[in-house]
């Protein structure tokens, strides 16, 4: 190692766990990945699991750490009760819950919770991007764009958190493709889509400017059957409906702003998301989604005093 740790930081996901050791500056000393997520610490014990990732980066046994994701649900670690939006992203990064009974000091960001009846929703992990990303959010108003399973959208105002909705494209797509009659038209393995395929550039205008997509996806069975539609691009086909009809719903709900919306992404996904809100007339700033949680990390961490001011190296 180049330097010292002094704060482990951590992202858990439902699937997924990564854990990062950084110095006193905030900077990365060592970094680890594993599918240790929610479901598997469940049964193996997340402080199980946690320790022995920082043993392994021979982090020593007292070394703080943060952590944001589903560690925090009520199934997780130890539940950090929502945060009601509005909320500025301070105040969300302050409210971080110790964790019990362990023999190092673990703080857990919570969540947000939108309680509109007519809109209830909740996220964990995402307000800590949106926390890292604060330099393009931290003034005005701004429409946010954070794709996934559970794709979420979000209105930030002048740094707070004023509301935002969830749309699980990611997991319409799995179920659509593995378990409908669409798994004939898209096989056992979908293939990856690219944004410069045309079918999937077609089928998303469609999305866009209809809306009703309800009747399009039995047509990707149709044409398979009557015009040949292969494999790749009934699953790219699939692919341009939903995140089309994402996008066109997201817009009807916020409205477009005069800033570009800012995409919060990692990987190929982000660039099907910026195809699609291109084909709209929507223009996008990118935000690289790995990137922000790690920064939202270091500022919860740097706002529950577990490490000192500055900037990040």
């Amino acid at each position: 190692m180049s330097a010292v740790p002094t704060i482990a930081a951590i992202d858990w996901g439902t699937t997924r766990l990564r854990v990062w050791l950084l110095d006193a500056g905030g900077a990365v000393v060592d970094e680890r990945r594993s599918d240790e997520g929610l479901l598997t610490a469940q049964h193996k014990g997340f402080a199980t699991v946690l320790d022995r990732h920082l043993r392994d980066m021979a982090a020593p046994e007292n070394l703080p750490a943060i952590v944001c994701g589903m560690a925090g649900a009520r199934q997780g670690w130890v539940e950090a009760p929502y945060v009601e939006v509005p909320a500025s992203l301070g105040d969300i990064l302050g409210s971080a819950v110790p964790v019990p009974g362990v023999g190092r000091d673990i703080r857990i960001v919570p969540g947000l919770a939108q309680r509109n009846p007519r809109a209830p929703d909740v996220m964990r992990g995402e307000e800590t991007q949106l926390a890292g990303i604060t330099k393009l959010i931290g003034s005005g108003s701004h429409l946010v764009c954070m794709p996934g399973t559970h794709s979420k959208w979000v209105i930030a105002e002048g740094g707070a958190i004023q509301g935002f909705g969830t749309w699980p494209t990611g997991e319409m797509f799995s179920v659509l493709s593995q378990h409908s009659i669409l798994r004939h038209s898209i096989g056992d393995k979908p293939a990856a889509v690219s944004p410069d395929s045309q079918v999937f550039r077609d089928w998303c205008q469609e999305a866009l400017f209809d809306g009703d997509i309800g009747a399009r996806l039995f047509s990707i069975r149709a044409a398979g059957l009557l015009s040949g539609l292969g494999q790749d691009d009934a699953a790219a086909a699939l692919s341009g409906l939903l995140i089309g009809a994402e996008v066109a719903s997201a817009i009807r709900r916020f409205g477009r702003r005069e800033a570009p919306v800012v995409l919060v992404v990692s990987g190929a996904l982000g660039a099907l998301y910026a195809e699609a809100m291109r084909l709209d007339g929507i223009a996008v700033t990118i935000a690289n989604a790995d990137e922000a949680v790690l920064a939202g990390l270091v500022a919860a961490a740097r706002r529950n005093g577990m490490l000192a001011e500055g900037m990040v190296k």
